[in-house]
């Protein structure tokens, strides 16, 4: 199979840089593969998990947020948070639903409507994690 260059980059630090297999990321518009040779695209990443396939493994990193840019030179994916599930702290995760929970009833409107919308990204992925993600 052929590979192609792959860099996570978040503002904290380069979450991951290196030749890769595929790389499957949640899209806004939907979740979508990258193999080598895909066409160049520009795709705002909503939160989720991304997996990195390379060599016969899958690596899944928790991304909240950001934007995938394919190009003649490979991926790279800017990343508002990009945290490897090893490193997670899943009490303070689950904390961070419970207060977006709470905070529900001090918005309205729009507001309202992008709250609930990143609150089930939230979720999705603390489903993900409790289920098949480490599979």
């Amino acid at each position: 199979m052929a590979t192609f260059h792959f860099d996570l980059v978040s503002p904290e630090k380069m979450a991951f840089s290196g030749e890769v297999d595929q790389v499957d990321i949640p899209g806004t518009e939907g979740d979508f593969g990258v193999l080598a040779g895909h066409a160049p695209v520009v795709a705002a990443v909503r939160p989720g998990i991304l997996t990195v396939i390379s060599g016969g493994s899958k690596q899944k990193i928790i991304v909240l947020g950001g934007l995938a840019e394919v190009s003649d030179k490979g991926l790279t994916v800017l990343a508002d948070v990009a945290t490897s599930i090893e490193e997670l702290d899943r009490a303070k995760f689950a904390e961070t639903i419970s207060d977006m929970e709470t905070k529900l009833k001090e918005k309205e409107g729009s507001e309202l409507d992008r709250a609930l919308e990143r609150l089930d990204h939230f979720r999705s992925i603390e489903h993900e994690l409790n289920t098949t993600a480490l599979h």
